[in-house]
């Protein structure tokens, strides 16, 4: 028995044993594969691996690297699905949640999303990237809430049903694209990275119906590798795309090459040396003058994982200099990928670093004053959950094409997309100040910062309308007989989406003083107390409308104290007013100063007598009358009632 004993004890040890080398194997084959980028093979391993793993440590840690290769493969679906079992399994490394937090702002949960940011941010306060997930999280949410005016649809004559991805126009008219395709055909091996067919560079053209041609391989370029990302010179006679010399079990990394048009035909691809065989030099981007070379790398100096690039030269006939690292207003530590060149010099990019709405966004770069970038997200619906990328636009509109795996999981697809022309419309009415109600038979003119003079009647209704043009600031003015001339204002300048505005513009009959409101001085003193300059700022904007126009401005003084007094008091405070008119600008000869002292007491009107329902309409404000109010708040009201600053239309006729 004791015998019988110890073999089984050694043989249950050599099982063990001989169990743990082959999880060992499984574990070291799924790391190699994951090393050399090979994702989908690396995830099948470690599937075996997990199944065989019994140490929860060991389980946790094989799931996360899962989710990280359905990541690398986005597919969004499962990523999401793994990092979460990642998280139930405790996973001990804080950046599970942020990748969680990345996985469920891919699938558009973003308020979810904004909970595992906010977790790796309490965990890792160092890293901002946790701040970078909740702010792209919000913005992604308004984003939506908030689309931009472009058109998106699915470009389906250039689409397989496997990845199609970043075009380039190939011709001045825009008849002819190309772009990178891994449908089938291209041979019989699949990439290990994408799973798909290697990658080559197809063309399709338009016929003079508008009918695109079946897509097919561009002679004299591809291989039996991977082939892609084309950007042409202006003139098209140059072209640059990516090859990688990659096979199932190594990669060479990849190169930048560069082929010149003979004819109707490209000539043999030469390679321009930017970076180590062993590294990244992919995507180029060639600027309009030809002088600067954009392109990606993950060579030593970069920011993040892949970086943009540049070289430059003097002239086209000189050699490249030495790359150059975008810098941080560019680069992330994510992924900066896929630059393009607009004609009128702006750089857009990809990126999964900068806020976005999940996977890769698309952003556009100028430079500032002081040389640097300012990058801005284009926003949805250019940019969306998933990947967006491989942008090119028409020289003179905002049209052109862009990629994007949205829709199709595993599965990047050309979109076209176009921004219609903005439209401004702008409707408004004419109104009395004093009764609200609408005045027929007005003009109304618009005048615009670009030179544009319109002018129109506004007919029985009293409404107008006018077409308006973007960037541009508007002044409207209203005018009737009897009505001194008004404005209003807006501006288009800003305003990327169409808008009707709507405008009301009221007028003043000039049948009657006009009272000044908010016009104060010291007691017993002339001098206009600094709240008064609004007011008479106003006065003299009026003036300035309506330039034919002579008043006369009238102080008037409450009843109490000398008429002599009041008198000299009052003719003083006009005259203030009116050098202060002149001060600014206002022509002598349309002022006069009148000083009424006590002897014009108000009349009380239906809009003094709704606020103050002691004083009956049609009153007029005595002494005698005021002194009979019973309450001395009453009275002191009506004093003050009486006290105003007022001017009155004497002519329009001045010149």
């Amino acid at each position: 028995m004791k015998i019988h004993s110890t073999l089984a004890f050694i043989f249950i040890g050599l099982f063990f044993f001989s169990d743990l080398h082959a999880q060992s194997r499984r574990l070291e084959r799924a790391e190699r594969a994951y090393n050399a980028g090979e994702y989908y093979e690396a995830i099948d391993l470690y599937k075996n691996a997990y199944s065989a793993a019994s140490d929860r440590e060991l389980r946790s840690e094989i799931v996360f690297i899962i989710a990280r290769c359905y990541m690398k493969v986005s597919d969004i679906r499962q990523t999401e699905g793994w990092f979460r079992r990642a998280v139930n399994l405790r996973y001990d490394d804080p950046e599970v949640y942020w990748y969680f937090g990345e996985a469920l702002k891919m699938n558009e949960k973003y308020e979810e999303a904004i909970e595992q940011f906010k977790i790796y941010r309490e965990l890792v306060p160092d890293d901002p990237r946790g701040e970078t997930g909740i702010k792209s999280s919000e913005l992604a949410m308004q984003w939506l809430e908030n689309p931009m005016g472009y058109e998106i649809s699915e470009v389906n004559f250039f689409n397989s049903r496997q990845s199609d991805y970043s075009p380039a126009f190939a011709s001045e008219y825009y008849n002819l694209v190309y772009f990178t395709s891994a449908r089938e055909g291209n041979g019989n091996n699949r990439h290990g990275v994408t799973g798909e067919y290697f990658a080559n560079i197809y063309e399709s053209r338009m016929d003079r119906q508008g009918r695109w041609s079946a897509p097919s391989p561009l002679d004299g370029i591809n291989s039996e590798f991977d082939e892609g990302t084309p950007a042409l010179n202006p003139d098209h006679t140059v072209m640059y795309f990516t090859s990688c010399m990659a096979t199932r079990r190594r990669n060479n990394g990849c190169r930048i090459y560069q082929a010149t048009r003979s004819g109707n035909s490209w000539g043999r691809p030469e390679v321009i040396d930017l970076a180590p065989d062993s590294l990244v030099a992919a995507h180029p981007a060639i600027t309009p003058d030809e002088l600067t070379l954009y392109f990606v790398s993950d060579m030593p100096g970069n920011i993040g994982e892949k970086d943009i690039w540049k070289v430059t030269r003097s002239s086209r006939n000189d050699s490249w200099g030495a790359p150059l690292n975008l810098g941080p207003d560019i680069n992330t530590t994510g992924n900066e990928v896929f630059p393009y060149v607009h004609p009128d010099g702006t750089l857009y990019f990809s990126s999964d670093g900068h806020p976005g709405m999940g996977g890769l966004d698309i952003f556009m770069a100028t430079r500032s004053e002081d040389g640097g970038w300012i990058v801005q997200n284009m926003g949805y619906p250019i940019n969306s959950p998933a990947d967006d990328f491989g942008i090119v636009f028409e020289r003179d509109a905002e049209r052109g094409y862009f990629s994007s795996n949205r829709g199709r999981m595993n599965v990047d697809n050309i979109y076209s997309f176009y921004l219609p022309p903005l439209v401004f419309n702008v409707d408004g009415k004419v109104t009395d100040v004093d009764t609200e109600n609408v005045l027929s038979g007005s003009t109304v003119k618009m005048v615009g910062s670009d030179g544009t003079i319109l002018e129109m009647n506004t007919g029985d209704n009293g409404l107008f309308r006018f077409m308006l043009r973007q960037n541009v600031d508007y002044v409207f003015l209203a005018s009737k007989e009897g009505y001194l001339t008004n404005k209003a204002s807006l501006t288009t300048r800003g305003h990327d989406r169409s808008k009707d505005f709507t405008i009301a513009i009221e007028i003043q009959s000039h049948d009657k003083p006009i009272e000044l409101p908010n016009i104060f001085y010291d007691f017993a003193s002339w001098d206009l107390r600094p709240e008064s300059l609004v007011a008479l700022d106003r006065l003299v904007e009026i003036l300035n409308d309506n330039p034919a126009v002579t008043i006369e401005l009238a102080s008037h003084t409450d009843s109490r104290g000398g008429a002599a007094f009041n008198m000299e008091l009052s003719q003083k405070r006009a005259q203030s007013v009116v050098d202060y008119l002149i001060e600014n600008g206002i022509a002598s000869g349309r002022l006069v100063a009148t000083g009424y002292g006590k002897s014009r007491p108000r009349v009380i009107d239906e809009r003094f007598a709704e606020d103050y329902p002691f004083l009956p309409s049609g009153t007029l404000l005595t002494e005698e009358f005021i002194e009979s109010l019973p309450a001395e708040q009453q009275r002191e009201a009506a004093h003050q009632i009486n006290r105003r600053t007022e001017f009155e239309v004497l002519s329009t006729d001045y010149e």
